[in-house]
């Protein structure tokens, strides 16, 4: 085993190096809140792209992919990657919607306040918040357990480390100091990453020894009609879709493109990127099911596993470091994307707030929720698990949270229901919470079978939320004037946000 001395040293080299970037591209600046939360029109193409693919490549692509491929195999691939690259496919049209009808905006939240009122605006701070909690929770879990499992850190220490310096650049610079740490992070991860998988294929015989090895140890991993395989990579399909729809991470970054065809053109590029990057990462867990000759202990380290038996634990070390990048990369973002929550937010809890106020508002929520993800990180056992939860809060909310952006008759009261709706039938099917529900008097004996592999919970949430939109649509006599979207920026950062949605 590694020192845990030197695996400190080296982690906290990496985290002050980043965090003086991010403070230093961003020192000296008289940033207002609008700057702080959007960096508004001011990155180009490949500063766009490069954080739109940073974001996503938190340490969860070196965890969760692989723990689904060692389970479900190439079906699993593709479904992560269909998963991944469908809602950047989807913000090409929705981000240059979301300029145009709220062009001083700033978050998700914002957009719903305005749009559908009250009660649905408090649904979805909800959602959001919890999921990119988690998310922060999930990234801090996977680094903590990495370092402890290579060098034997003890998790509170990792989570603490990561957690205090990616709050010290993201409190100062915002999504600026952000976007800067990532365009590095793609920069130095992405070929690191090809490397290391080059070098595993190479070491291991070449892509055909790799995959007779799979087949003998496992043939139903690299069979593309396995039906197992096939519903839980659709059901990833659905889950990712609807998380990264609600994830105010993708919000914040079509504000801070340049103009419309920048963000339509990266949101392009990362549909392919994001897509091949997981699909390539869930393909690893495959490859150590066959290096190890069968089923694997750990799953959820599946990656790590694979590294340290054919490289050994000096090179295990230098790809710990490489997940170290991935989880400052997505856990800066996320960072960033809560603060813009509260910052949009606290105008329509306080009268006139003063732009100093906010920003501080949003430094402490921003703290606050790190203490809370680090707390949790240390007693989370599965990153998967811990995302599966969020996914099927996204998939319940995504498609009437969107609709909105389209549908003049959609009324706030209708996407509640529609959500709601969508929650209920996911929650029915959904395994994790088994225990809960079937102890409940009443609802126990009207449950469905659960479905061990997702797809009943999370493409049920889809639909079922899909069709209760269309149906409140198609029931309202009320018609919304979009015209009330392009005051909601400078309304809620001017006088408190008073407008409100039907």
């Amino acid at each position: 085993m590694v020192g845990s001395a030197l695996a400190l040293g080296l982690t906290v080299l990496t985290l002050a190096a980043f965090a003086g970037v991010g403070v230093w591209r961003t020192r000296g600046r008289d940033t207002s809140a609008d700057d702080f939360l959007t960096a508004r029109n001011s990155v180009g193409g490949r500063g766009l792209t490069a954080t739109l693919v940073a974001s996503v490549m938190g340490v969860w692509i070196l965890f969760s992919a692989p723990e689904a491929g060692a389970g479900f195999g190439i079906a699993a691939a593709v479904g992560y990657g269909i998963g991944e690259a469908v809602p950047m496919l989807a913000y090409t049209r929705v981000g240059p919607r979301v300029r145009k009808l709220l062009p001083e905006g700033h978050s998700l939240t914002e957009y719903a306040h305005v749009r559908y009122g009250t009660a649905f605006y408090g649904f979805v701070v909800l959602v959001s918040a919890l999921y990119m909690f988690i998310f922060v929770a999930a990234e801090l879990t996977g680094i903590a357990s990495a370092l402890s499992l290579v060098a034997g850190v003890p998790q509170w220490q990792t989570a603490l480390l990561v957690g205090g310096f990616v709050l010290l650049y993201t409190s100062y610079g915002g999504l600026r100091a952000t976007i800067v740490t990532d365009t590095l992070q793609a920069v130095l991860v992405a070929p690191l990453l090809a490397l290391v998988v080059g070098g595993l294929v190479v070491a291991l015989g070449g892509p055909g020894a790799v995959y007779a090895d799979v087949a003998a140890s496992n043939p139903a991993l690299v069979d593309p009609t396995n039906a197992a395989g096939l519903r839980f990579g659709l059901a990833l399909s659905f889950a990712i879709f609807g998380a990264e729809m609600v994830n105010q991470t993708w919000w914040q970054r079509i504000y801070a493109g340049r103009d419309d065809d920048t963000v339509a053109s990266s949101f392009r590029k990362a549909t392919v990127l994001n897509g091949s990057i997981v699909a390539l990462a869930t393909l690893l867990g495959v490859v150590a099911v066959g290096h190890a000759g069968g089923a694997l202990e750990s799953p959820s380290i599946a990656f790590f596993v694979l590294v340290q038996s054919v490289f050994g634990e000096g090179v295990l070390l230098g790809v710990v470091l490489l997940a170290l990048l991935l989880v400052i990369s997505s856990v800066d973002s996320l960072f960033s994307a809560l603060a813009s929550l509260v910052t949009a937010d606290l105008p329509l809890l306080l009268a006139d707030p003063a732009d100093r106020r906010l920003r501080l508002g949003a430094r402490l929520l921003t703290g606050t929720v790190a203490v809370a993800a680090i707390y949790v990180s240390v007693r989370a056992q599965s990153v998967l698990a811990l995302f599966f939860f969020a996914d099927l809060l996204g998939a319940a909310v995504a498609v009437p949270l969107v609709a909105g952006l389209y549908s003049r008759q959609l009324t706030g009261r209708g996407a509640l229901v529609s959500s709601l709706l969508g929650l209920a039938v996911g929650v029915a099917y959904f395994p994790d919470f088994r225990g809960v529900w079937t102890a409940t008097p009443l609802v126990g004996d009207l449950l469905p079978a659960a479905d061990p592999l997702y797809l009943s919970a999370f493409g049920g949430a889809a639909a079922a939320s899909t069709v209760g939109t269309l149906v409140a649509v198609r029931l309202s006599s009320s018609t919304f004037d979009f015209d009330r979207l392009s005051d909601a920026g400078t309304t809620a950062m001017a006088d408190g946000g008073s407008e409100r949605g039907d």
